[in-house]
């Protein structure tokens, strides 16, 4: 049994900590025991699960494991500390606000022998799989992935090109490495506007253009339009609902990879991603501070 604590009790960390407290049965989650949750507002106890300080999570024995459920400028600090004592990280999505970052986070958790694993959801949700399969095997031309949604504060969720990474893993999940060719970030401060257009370029040289675009109001939702030599997706596959919860499939493979059950290939290209969309996301930021 890994003894694990959650900490930071938004909805994220709410949703974490009821699905360690139901696990799937017979799955890789019922080696994970919830020992307690870190809060920075005082809620006394949680679901029957009472609260402990960050100090106790980070000096208790019992606790093996967190999950980082603080918002996304708090991420590498969280992560560094829980690594630094020897215990192994869950955390949201980005992992860190820099590659630098990223990158020494990495060879930390190398060095403590210890688990870090980055939720990536995005990937596992049914639209996502099904899009995957009318991609696959297509040679593209060009594309569009156009993402609207509500405004994000960018001092806590960090520039746009991080705070919207799942988009970017899309991308690249689908098409294979890419490289920056291009980016803008048009923004509108007094209307709490912002859109960001970056262009790629992929190993064959195909164009590819992503657009995260925010504003009060504004419906959340994904566009697609691709072009391949055999024709045009425009829309997103329709697709059903999955049986086991996004959270509890997320769980279950950092309980995998806890208990060595996922290869050390399939390791090192979840890392390799992983720490390219954090590359990419940088150098585009880059080119709009430019």
């Amino acid at each position: 049994m890994f003894g694990v604590v959650v900490v930071g009790m938004g909805i994220a960390g709410s949703v974490r900590l009821k699905e360690l407290l139901n696990p799937l049965k017979s799955s890789p989650s019922e080696n994970l025991k919830l020992v307690g949750f870190v809060s920075r507002r005082d809620l006394g106890s949680q679901n029957g699960v009472k609260q402990i300080s960050l100090e106790e999570a980070l000096t208790k024995s019992e606790v093996n494991a967190a999950f980082i459920c603080t918002e996304n400028h708090n991420h590498e600090e969280s992560i560094r500390r829980f690594l630094e004592a020897g215990k192994h990280v869950l955390v949201e999505y980005p992992v860190a606000l820099s590659a630098q970052a990223a990158n020494e986070l990495n060879q930390l958790a190398e060095q403590k022998g210890k688990v870090l694993h980055v939720e990536h959801i995005e990937l596992i949700t049914e639209d996502y799989k099904t899009l995957k399969k009318a991609v696959d095997g297509k040679e593209l031309v060009e594309g569009v992935l156009n993402f609207t949604g509500g405004p994000l504060n960018k001092e806590r969720s960090g520039f746009p090109s991080f705070s919207g990474i799942a988009r970017l893993t899309w991308l690249v999940d689908l098409f294979g490495e890419l490289t920056v060719t291009s980016a803008v970030l048009e923004e509108n401060p007094g209307k709490n506007y912002s859109k960001l257009t970056a262009h790629f370029a992929t190993i064959s040289k195909r164009q590819l253009t992503w657009i995260e675009e925010r504003a009060p109001g504004m419906k959340r939702e994904k566009k697609v339009n691709f072009t391949f030599t055999t024709g045009v997706l425009d829309h997103l596959p329709s697709s059903s609902r999955g049986s086991v919860g996004l959270f509890m499939q997320d769980q279950n493979l950092f309980a995998q990879k806890l208990l060595g059950q996922v290869s050390k290939e399939e390791l090192a290209a979840e890392k390799k991603r992983i720490l390219h969309c954090i590359d990419l996301a940088e150098k585009i930021k880059q080119y709009c501070e430019n």
